[in-house]
């Protein structure tokens, strides 16, 4: 099943795929969903981020090619840097490379603390693609990702969720810039994995419905210049397109 939250009239609203067309939905956290009898058609939707979210963890020393070992630890991106499918990323001037860096989120459905290898996907509501944008070089000057990751619209989200994932651990992710292929990985690349860093973030941090753990960029990382076009697209799922301003 595909939630997205979409613009109306009414202002921002869940809906639920089907069809081609969008039914909207009362709270996309409740165990049985409530249709508002809105619909909207898939053509006329104006996607927003999928969530709001309280709490936005990156996943530090989860990528390939480290040329040293480190054990998994987490990092908070803050909220205001969250972004829907379409919206300019604002690149920050002279402070460095741009990188896009393709990801799968994980997005949170019900309150989750201290979870398992067992349980711990019982509490996921669902999978969207995001695009973790980094200004790379502040990465040697501050180690706790503030400076690097706080830009304008630094974590697109979207396009929808997924809730039917068929196994986040071999998701593939692609990575495209004016429509040329720039990477090609997936969550089978990453030295943790998915329910690992679930079970990591929730021994230190109890996480609500809506919050969203970035699983890490598994050599997803790609440098950008303002005026390209950068397409995330995460296998099972569909492609978060931004353009850089």
């Amino acid at each position: 099943m595909r939630i997205a939250r979409i613009q109306t009239a009414a202002g921002p609203q869940h809906a639920v795929e089907s069809d081609g067309t969008w039914h909207h939905i009362t709270d996309p956290f409740e165990e049985s969903l409530r249709y508002t009898g809105g619909a909207t058609t898939h053509s006329e939707a104006t996607f927003l981020a999928p969530v709001t979210p309280a709490v936005v963890l990156g996943i530090g020393h989860n990528r390939t090619l480290n040329d040293h070992s480190l054990p998994i630890q987490a990092w908070h991106k803050s909220v205001h840097t969250v972004a829907g499918p379409g919206d300019a990323i604002v690149a920050a001037r002279d402070r460095g490379t741009v990188h896009a860096e393709g990801e799968l989120a994980v997005v949170i459905g019900k309150t989750a603390t201290s979870l398992t290898a067992e349980n711990a996907l019982e509490h996921v509501l669902g999978y969207t693609c995001v695009n973790d944008v980094t200004n790379v070089d502040q990465n040697a000057v501050d180690e706790r990702n503030f400076q690097g990751k706080a830009g304008v619209n630094y974590t697109p989200l979207g396009p929808w969720i997924e809730t039917e994932l068929l196994d986040p651990e071999q998701a593939g992710i692609d990575v495209y810039v004016n429509g040329t292929a720039k990477a090609n990985s997936g969550t089978f690349n990453l030295p943790s994995t998915v329910v690992e860093c679930l079970v990591y973030v929730t021994s230190w941090l109890t996480l609500q419905p809506g919050d969203v753990v970035m699983t890490g960029a598994p050599g997803t990382a790609v440098p950008v210049e303002p005026g390209e076009r950068v397409d995330i697209a995460v296998e099972g799922i569909g492609t978060l397109s931004s353009i850089v301003a």
